[in-house]
């Protein structure tokens, strides 16, 4: 009876450790240490994870590849996307949005500011298409942070391409626009890229010039300017100071070129920009309605020319 009692004892006690969990199993999978800080977001276009085309520069329009045909968030009246823009043998992301409506548009080549395609400028380009424009806005910063002028000149240049390719595009009525480095991009390519037909800069670098790599000063081209130029700043603007604008609009005045300004009193640099977020000041609203009424003027009803003046 001893033996049999033993022998119980001893089934019931295996039996409780295995129900417990606590036998050693090859089949139970380890739990992954959580990483202390995310993976870094790669840099260029395998970012989006997309295909290289086989189509080369000479027909960047045809090749300019659908990368997310999702609609805008948010909106009902628009269509958005983000395509590659093939330029010198690179791909480069571009946002754009336009009207959801058939129709026949006036676009703009969109130059974000050294800080890179932050989502306010997005938002941006998506009021831009619910006011009646195709807006395209390459990533000119995709493989170097500042890459020469003759790279983004190119990439600009491969930009029009794309729009022109669109059967939503008047050809006829293109625009540019930028804002910090890319307002000067603005005033250094709207004298050289004969598509366009107006632009707007926002608190560019007029002066900023004389290098290897960014050999000329927009201002050394204002006697090629043949297109209307409106030009936004703040008068507290530290990184490109008022007193150049002033000295820029002098000469062009000189010149005989037609421009408008539009000077915001305590206004820093980059005020359409507020962490990364489109600003909704009173400010921001009214120097963006600045822009679509200088665009809807010169590019829909436009008597405004430099070439004869």
């Amino acid at each position: 009876m001893n033996l049999t009692k033993l022998l119980i004892v001893f089934l019931v006690l295996a039996g409780l450790l295995g129900a417990s969990g606590c036998t050693e199993s090859s089949d139970i999978d380890e739990v992954p240490e959580e990483p202390d800080s995310p993976e870094p977001i790669p840099e260029g276009p395998e970012a989006d994870g997309g295909v290289e085309n086989d189509i080369g520069s000479n027909s960047l329009a045809l090749g300019s590849q659908i990368m997310n045909s999702e609609p805008a968030e948010g909106t009902g009246q628009i269509q958005s996307l983000t395509v590659n823009i093939t330029s010198e043998g690179k791909e480069y992301p571009a946002y754009t949005a336009s009207p959801a409506a058939e129709g026949n548009y006036s676009a703009i080549v969109l130059i974000h500011s050294f800080n890179g395609l932050e989502p306010g400028y997005r938002d941006m380009v998506d009021r831009m298409a619910a006011d009646g424009l195709v807006v395209v806005a390459p990533q000119w910063q995709t493989y170097s942070r500042s890459p020469p002028d003759s790279e983004v000149e190119s990439l600009i240049r491969n930009s029009v391409n794309y729009l022109e390719s669109r059967d939503d595009v008047d050809t006829e009525k293109l625009g540019l626009t930028g804002f910090c480095a890319g307002g000067r991009y603005t005033m250094l390519f709207l004298p050289q890229i004969e598509e366009f037909e107006s632009g707007v800069a926002w608190y560019g670098f007029p002066y900023s010039g004389g290098t290897e790599t960014q050999p000329d000063e927009p201002a050394s081209l204002i006697d090629q300017l043949e297109d209307p130029i409106l030009i936004i700043h703040g008068t507290a603007d530290e990184a490109s100071n008022v007193s150049d604008i002033y000295r820029y609009a002098g000469e062009l005045d000189s010149a005989d070129k037609y421009f408008e300004l539009k000077v915001y009193q305590g206004e820093p640099h980059g005020f359409m920009i507020e962490e990364g977020e489109l600003s909704e000041s009173f400010v921001a609203q009214d120097a963006y309605d600045e822009m679509i009424s200088f665009f809807d003027r010169t590019l829909n009803n436009s008597t405004l020319d430099n070439s004869s003046r």
